[in-house]
C-alpha cells in the first residue's frame, strides 16, 4: 500500500459521519490508542469549555498562543454555561506578577464557586515560559494541580510537569511540496539546522561529513522541500536550535532526530502520537555513533516510520479555521483526555 493510500484513508477516517469509521491497523496509523477516531468524534459532540472573564486584554507574546487562544474563543467547544463546563480556561496576562496572578486565582475561588471543587484540576491555561511556583497557595494549586499549555520546546522545562502539562506545536509556514524530490537512497543520510556557535559537538561533528547537510537557516526557500523531502533523517538538537520545522520534517518523509542527553518529555502530542516510532532519540555522544544508529534505523524500520510521520504531520498544521485534528483540535482533544478530574467535596 502507498503511504498516499494510508493518508488517504485517514483523511476519510476523521470525517464526523453519523457512521462508526472502520478503524485501520494499529501498523497504519501514528496513534497510542485505536480508539483515537472515535474518542474524537465523541469529544467534538461533547467537549464544552468555560472562560472566566479576563481582567484586560490579553496580548500573547506569540503567533501560536495568539492563534490558539482566538480559535478557543471561536470554537465549538465555547459554552456561556459554567454549569455544563467540562473544563475552565483561566485567562492569564503574560505580564502578571506573582501577586496580580495570586490575587486574580483568589478571585476566581471567590466568586465562583467551581475551583475548590477540584483545586483548579478542571481547569487549564496558557503560558510559554510556564508558571513559577511560589509559597502562596493560589498558585501553588494552579501549578500543581491545572493543566499548563506551553509552546514546544519549552525553554524552561523545571517549569513544565509531564504528563499534566501539554505543549503546542510551532507554528511555522509550510514549505511548498517539491516539484521532483530527490531519491533518498541516494541522498542525503541527514539534513541539520544548527544552532551556529551554539552548537553541540555532535553537530559540529557533521559540518564536512558529505553525507550529511547542514545550514543555520533554509539557504533557498524554492528548494528547501526538496532537501527535506530527499534526506532521510532531519536532526533536531532539543533545546539549542530551532525546532519549529519538525512538523516540515515529518511531511516530507525526513525521520525526526532528536538529539537530547535527557528525556524529552514536552513534545507535542506525547500523549495521542507514537512518538517512539515515529522519531529516533540519540544522546550526543559521537559522529560514529549517530551514523550507526541511523543506518540501522535505514535497513530495518524506516519505511514504517516514515509512513507513520507523514501521516501524523496533518495534527502539525495550524488553521486559521481549525479543521479535524489539525494543531487546534488536537491540543483540544489532549485537554479532553484530561477531563475526569476528582471533585473534592466542599467544606460547608
Amino acid at each position: 500500500m502507498s503511504f498516499f493510500s494510508v493518508f488517504l484513508g485517514f483523511s476519510l477516517l476523521v470525517s464526523l459521519s453519523a457512521a462508526e469509521p472502520e478503524p485501520l491497523p494499529r501498523s497504519a496509523t501514528p496513534f497510542l490508542s485505536p480508539t483515537t477516531v472515535q474518542n474524537y468524534q465523541k469529544m467534538v459532540q461533547n467537549f464544552r469549555i468555560f472562560i472566566y472573564k479576563p481582567i484586560k486584554t490579553l496580548n500573547f507574546p506569540t503567533p501560536a498562543e495568539s492563534l490558539f487562544y482566538n480559535s478557543l474563543q471561536n470554537s465549538p467547544f465555547m459554552t456561556q454555561n459554567a454549569e455544563e463546563a467540562d473544563l475552565f480556561f483561566v485567562p492569564l496576562s503574560p505580564d502578571f506578577s506573582p501577586r496580580s496572578l495570586a490575587r486574580f486565582i483568589g478571585s476566581l475561588r471567590k466568586e465562583h464557586p467551581y475551583w475548590d471543587r477540584t483545586l483548579g484540576a478542571d481547569h487549564f491555561y496558557l503560558s510559554c515560559p510556564g508558571i513559577r511556583v511560589v509559597s502562596d497557595r493560589n498558585i501553588v494549586e494552579l501549578k500543581k494541580n491545572s493543566v499548563q499549555v506551553s509552546c514546544f520546546p519549552t525553554r524552561n522545562i523545571d517549569e513544565f510537569v509531564p504528563h499534566k502539562d501539554l505543549t503546542l506545536p510551532p507554528l511555522s509556514n509550510p514549505p511548498e511540496a517539491p516539484h521532483a524530490p530527490p531519491n533518498k537512497t541516494t541522498a542525503f543520510l541527514g539534513y541539520v539546522r544548527h544552532g551556529g556557535v551554539n552548537s553541540s559537538n555532535l553537530v559540529n561533528g557533521l559540518v564536512n561529513d558529505p553525507e550529511f547537510l547542514i545550514e543555520s537557516e533554509p539557504s533557498d526557500m524554492s528548494t528547501y522541500a526538496e532537501r527535506l523531502a530527499g534526506s532521510k533523517f532531519c536532526l533536531f538538537e532539543y533545546g539549542n536550535g530551532d525546532a519549529s520545522w519538525i512538523g516540515h520534517a515529518l511531511r516530507f518523509g525526513c525521520v525526526p532526530v532528536v538529539i537530547a542527553d535527557a528525556p524529552v518529555n514536552d513534545l507535542p502530542f506525547m500523549d495521542v502520537l507514537r512518538w517512539q516510532e515515529m522519531a529516533v532519540f540519540v544522546r550526543s555522544r559521537g559522529v560514529e555513533e549517530l551514523k550507526h544508529v541511523l543506518r540501522m534505523t535505514w535497513r530495518e524500520r524506516y519505511e514504517h516510520m516514515r509512513g507513520l510521520g507523514v501521516v501524523a504531520s496533518k495534527h502539525f498544521v495550524w488553521n486559521e479555521s481549525p479543521w479535524p485534528f489539525d494543531s487546534f483540535n488536537t491540543v483540544m482533544y489532549q485537554l479532553w483526555l484530561r477531563r475526569h478530574t476528582i471533585r473534592y467535596r466542599r467544606v460547608e
